[in-house]
């Protein structure tokens, strides 16, 4: 942490050239003594990244920022709320702090948070920036927070860990056990240190396969901004032995949609099947990636296109989680009815369909954008549709 970044002239630098070229700063001779042109460049960098994930700390002076990778890996200001809405108590122990923003959270509810840091240089960053903050009940240890709870006779009332890609694996990670720590292993170690244990997880895991990896698992919450899922958190405690809820959010403009079931629900209920009506729902990101794919319907009394369609339909408008249309028309999907489409503009979605949205834009070289929604779909009479939709504006 090369402290000089701290020093008025340059922090105002940074604030007037956040959003600038950044190649261009790069090319330049460096403009600070003691300041090389790359590290200038990582604050400009991961100041413009925190603007809209971050205001507290992009709004706050002489914060002192980490490479762009620790901002574009923490949560956002949002999930982090959301998860401190979740836990209660007296003490909480973060066991891979990152860049400190679920621990800032954490504090607001907590009256003791222990940040763990094992990058030593994060470690420090985040203590700085947590005293500009003016927070004083998070304490900030730069090493592995399994090795802080195994040194620790204290018991915590919470522990809240985020597993990483470990860095052997290429790709995609799908399963909880190729992630850094390894939760299922270490579990009886966090229950030796608190009953309760708060995992968040990538949106790209497999719930179900994470469910089975793990052990007490009392509510999942599938958190979604602005209908892009983030982030997957489960909540686990020691003792549990009940019916797992799960609970399906959607924040966006100041609120937050909320889908609570659990998983007897989803594999008894009967579908309720139908041909197209007049108004079509689609659910929110959250409740797809939750698979609530029958408890959906069945909840707002709609009727589903077809069994692995997800699509809803009714004959009168109602509220629903998700995005609302009016459907204008419904014809089959065919040669002499998809000529009617060629060069138009218009957003487009399949569900249950042959083809993918870019195969069926280059087909029929169909633009982005317009008022217009086509949906490509698969119907209760086993035939591929185009539904032909207006958007409903939510309120």
């Amino acid at each position: 942490m090369n402290e000089l970044i701290l020093n008025t002239g340059i922090q105002n630098f940074i604030n007037k050239n956040w959003n600038t070229d950044i190649v261009s700063v790069l090319l330049k001779k460096p403009l600070f003594e003691g300041i090389s042109q790359k590290a200038l460049v990582q604050q400009l960098e991961s100041k413009k990244k925190a603007k809209d994930k971050l205001p507290t700390w992009f709004n706050t002076e002489r914060i002192y920022y980490p490479p762009k990778l620790h901002i574009e890996q923490s949560s956002s200001e949002l999930t982090a709320d959301y998860k401190a809405g979740l836990v209660d108590g007296k003490n909480l122990v973060d066991v891979t702090g990152g860049f400190g923003v679920d621990s800032y959270s954490f504090s607001k509810k907590m009256s003791s948070v222990i940040h763990c840091e094992i990058n030593s240089e994060l470690s420090e960053i985040v203590q700085h920036n947590f005293n500009r903050l003016k927070v004083e009940n998070i304490k900030c240890h730069a090493l592995d927070g399994l090795v802080f709870l195994k040194e620790s006779s204290s018991q915590f009332d919470w522990i809240f860990i985020d597993p990483s890609r470990r860095n052997d694996r290429k790709g995609k990670v799908f399963l909880l056990k190729d992630c850094e720590p390894n939760v299922p292993n270490v579990l009886a170690e966090l229950f030796a240190a608190s009953k309760n244990v708060l995992v968040k997880v990538s949106p790209l895991l497999d719930i179900s396969q994470t469910v089975n990896e793990l052990n007490h698992v009392k509510e999942i919450h599938v958190v979604a901004v602005d209908n892009e899922v983030k982030e997957i958190l489960f909540l686990l405690n020691a003792n549990f032995k009940g019916e797992t809820d799960y609970y399906a959010v959607n924040l966006y403009k100041g609120k937050k949609d909320i889908f609570k079931f659990r998983a007897k629900e989803e594999k008894d209920v009967q579908t309720d099947l139908g041909m197209p009506h007049t108004f079509l729902y689609e659910p929110n990101a959250a409740i797809l990636k939750s698979a609530a794919f029958k408890s959906i319907g069945n909840r707002y009394g709609l009727k589903k296109l077809e069994k692995h369609s997800h699509l809803y339909t009714s004959e009168q408008l109602i509220e629903f989680p998700g995005s609302r249309f009016k459907i204008k028309s419904t014809v089959p999907y065919s040669k002499s009815t998809m000529t009617s489409f060629k060069a138009v503009k218009a957003n487009v979605t399949t569900r249950n369909f042959n083809s993918s949205v870019a195969e069926i834009r280059k087909k029929y070289k169909i633009q982005d954008g317009g008022k217009d929604y086509l949906f490509f779909t698969k119907t209760l009479d086993n035939k591929y549709k185009v539904l032909i939709c207006e958007k409903i504006a939510s309120e």
